[in-house]
């Protein structure tokens, strides 16, 4: 091999005390105190049976807090003035976060169809809308309320609106929620909603990233959001709080304009989802933290 001391004889350092090395002692093999394996050395010949688990743990902890920090503050070269003119299809737009979407596209200057289940409601978010700024508004009433056809429909608007978006290079922005990444009590026909929506588009991007079609997918994870229904759906049942909505929006709106594969709002989302993996089945102690239910008392 090369590198005259390895495999030879080693020489001793004038001067130095005596025994002292520049390498390794000859031998084919190279020689173990007792407690150590031959699992290897690392650089400076330290054998790695000495590294401790617990700080390779803590030193992995860290790092994957620090990814998540830089990929929190890291500058997502959002220039609005690209979404100036731009055609924005909204649905869900007479309440809470779509609500707030269609109002931060107007003052950017989108041209704006908005739909939801309440036209009245819808009237009156079109109205805002043009007050302040968007140039064109229009609005078609459509009943999405329940998770079955709140699901299709996503199917079926982005089957519609494909090709379009293919030849215009456009993006999708899917509004989803924490529920369709961890299952929560309390909350099954909505979560698989959420998980079907989650594994729809997922399979969708991979098909579009194969045959090399330029549109982009956004899947935004959002907590719970401050509005009537979704407050009164979970009255008396979670202590979580509810996100606000103009914030929500506007790192929605972010993501999609930057054509961001993820967002998390709030981030610590991210780390919750990654959690899942590690704690597939968490204990029911851990979940009642966040529910307002008690154990059913033990039979006599």
């Amino acid at each position: 091999m090369g590198g005259g001391a390895v495999g030879g004889q080693a020489r001793r350092r004038r001067g130095g005390p005596r025994g002292s090395r520049l390498a390794a002692a000859p031998g084919p093999h190279p020689r173990w105190t007792a407690g150590e394996t031959e699992a290897g050395v690392d650089l400076c010949g330290h054998p790695l049976s000495r590294c401790r688990p617990g700080g390779a743990m803590k030193v992995l902890l860290l790092t994957g807090l620090g990814a998540l920090f830089f990929a929190y503050y890291w500058d997502d070269n959002f220039n609005p003035a690209s979404l100036q003119g731009a055609r924005v299809l909204l649905t869900g737009a007479s309440a809470g976060v779509g609500e707030e979407l269609a109002y931060h596209y107007a003052r950017l200057g989108s041209h704006l169809v908005l739909t939801a289940h309440t036209e009245a409601l819808l009237q009156k978010v079109v109205g805002n809308c043009r007050k302040l700024g968007a140039p064109k508004v229009f609005y078609i009433a459509a009943d999405m309320a329940s998770p079955e056809v709140n699901f299709l429909s996503y199917v079926q608007l982005t089957s519609l609106a494909l090709p379009s978006l293919t030849d215009s290079r456009g993006s999708l922005v899917v509004v989803s929620s924490l529920l369709g990444r961890v299952p929560t009590s309390f909350s099954s026909p909505y979560s698989a909603a959420k998980f079907a929506l989650d594994g729809f588009f997922g399979s969708l991007r991979r098909e579009l990233d194969v045959q090399d079609v330029n549109v982009a997918i956004t899947m935004c994870v959002l907590g719970l959001r401050d509005r009537a229904e979704a407050a009164e759906g979970v009255r008396g049942v979670t202590r979580a709080r509810a996100a606000p909505g103009p914030k929500a929006a506007l790192a929605v709106i972010r993501g999609g304009a930057t054509r961001a594969s993820g967002v998390f709002y709030p981030w610590r989302f991210r780390l919750l989802c990654l959690l899942r993996g590690w704690l597939p089945r968490p204990r029911a102690w851990f979940i009642r933290q966040e529910l307002n239910v008690t154990a059913a008392p033990a039979a006599a």
